[in-house]
């Protein structure tokens, strides 16, 4: 076999695909990780994280991508920052996996896609207009600038409800809108929420409309009940109204009606070789703590399928 042919390949340097990247590389098989930004993926832009093992005070979501990363290059893991652009699978006697990016093409036995998934978007009039002038999808980026200023947050699940208590430390006022008549979020953090004396909800609500000058200054919401429509005043919109997959570039294994990658218990997808786990994968919990489980889980499926085409599988 080529020396420029990899045991495993890891599409994504978040939570999921920086576990796989710890148990290959530990494992020692040839493995190559790469990233199309910073390692960590949502997680490293999550301002606290209060619920992952190990941290009863809980850790700045930066901090925890950090100490994975550098766990996984403690290993000997090979991370490089490129975006993948197809994957394709020859159905040879090597039966060698091959990773096309925008700079490169690589070659692999292998893949783990950990891909994630990315913000979902609203999809109304003012959205992409204001994106970057009052227009986030991160309120731990853009928090510090909206100080003493009116802001928005779109959506009722844990994702929108922490990041709108995380921008309580910086706005005057946060406004909650969700479509629903109850936020989905864990009931800690609605507790948390509702004793916020900056924090305001607004329920049974959509937002139609994104609206200002240079930079946002009011929305155009619609209660769903009763239909009727008014205008709120605010200087920004945060917007966390669940998720998309990263799977554009995936057409060798099958997806749900959504994008996301199906796979077992054992993170095989429906192709052979060809791993998942993460974001990217359909299933009814999204932390970093399951990421990590499936990461791990499809390292060891990964390096199972390895061994045995190269004949060196342990025999029990």
């Amino acid at each position: 076999m080529s020396s420029d042919l990899y045991d495993v390949i890891i599409i994504g340097g978040g939570p999921a695909g920086l576990t796989a990247g710890i148990y290959c590389s530990r494992s020692k098989l040839k493995t190559l990780l790469i990233e199309k930004m910073g390692c960590g993926g949502q997680s490293a832009i999550t301002d606290w994280i209060e619920n992952y093992p190990g941290f009863p005070e809980g850790i700045n979501g930066f901090e925890l991508s950090n100490k994975f990363e550098q766990q996984a290059k403690n290993f000997g893991l090979k991370i490089i920052t490129d975006e993948v652009t197809e994957i394709k699978s020859e159905e040879n006697d090597s039966k060698e996996k091959t990773v096309k990016t925008s700079a490169a093409e690589y070659k692999s036995l292998s893949l783990i896609i950990a891909s994630g998934a990315a913000y979902k978007k609203l999809e109304v009039p003012g959205e992409k207009e204001f994106l970057g002038k009052g227009v986030s999808y991160c309120a731990t980026c853009d928090g510090p600038f909206f100080k003493d200023k009116d802001v928005v947050v779109a959506g009722g699940g844990n994702s929108s409800v922490q990041e709108a208590i995380y921008l309580t430390r910086f706005a005057k006022n946060v406004t909650l809108v969700h479509r629903r008549d109850r936020l989905r979020a864990a009931k800690i953090l609605q507790d948390r929420a509702s004793n916020n004396p900056k924090l305001k909800l607004l329920l049974n609500t959509i937002i139609t409309k994104i609206e200002g000058s240079e930079k946002v200054n009011k929305i155009i919401v619609k209660d769903v009940v009763s239909g009727h429509e008014n205008e709120v005043q605010t200087d920004g919109v945060f917007i966390f109204v669940g998720l998309v997959p990263n799977t554009g570039f995936i057409s060798v294994i099958n997806k749900d009606e959504k994008g996301y990658i199906i796979t077992d218990s054992d993170m095989k997808t429906s192709h052979p070789g060809i791993f998942a786990c993460g974001d990217v994968i359909k299933k009814i919990l999204r932390q970093v703590v399951t990421a990590c489980g499936e990461g791990a889980t499809a390292a060891y499926a990964a390096q199972e399928y390895v061994e045995e085409l190269k004949g060196t599988a342990y025999k029990y």
